[in-house]
């Protein structure tokens, strides 16, 4: 059994944002818009995303 995955996807430029944001965007390895990584769904995941979750899609993966 795989573990579970999400795909976070950048769809707005951290530019204009606070620098601790696009940090975090990079920290993901969100580098450039539409890219998308797929990272495992923990708890540290979860909240790199809630800080940047106006800049990202995210989208549940499979097991």
């Amino acid at each position: 059994m795989a573990d579970k995955t999400i795909r976070v996807t950048l769809v707005k430029s951290p530019i204009g944002y606070e620098k601790s944001q696009e940090n975090t965007a990079r920290a993901l390895g969100l580098r450039k818009i539409n890219q998308t990584v797929e990272k495992p769904d923990n708890a540290a995941v979860r909240g790199m995303v809630q800080k940047i979750i106006h800049l990202v899609r995210v989208e549940e993966g499979k097991e």
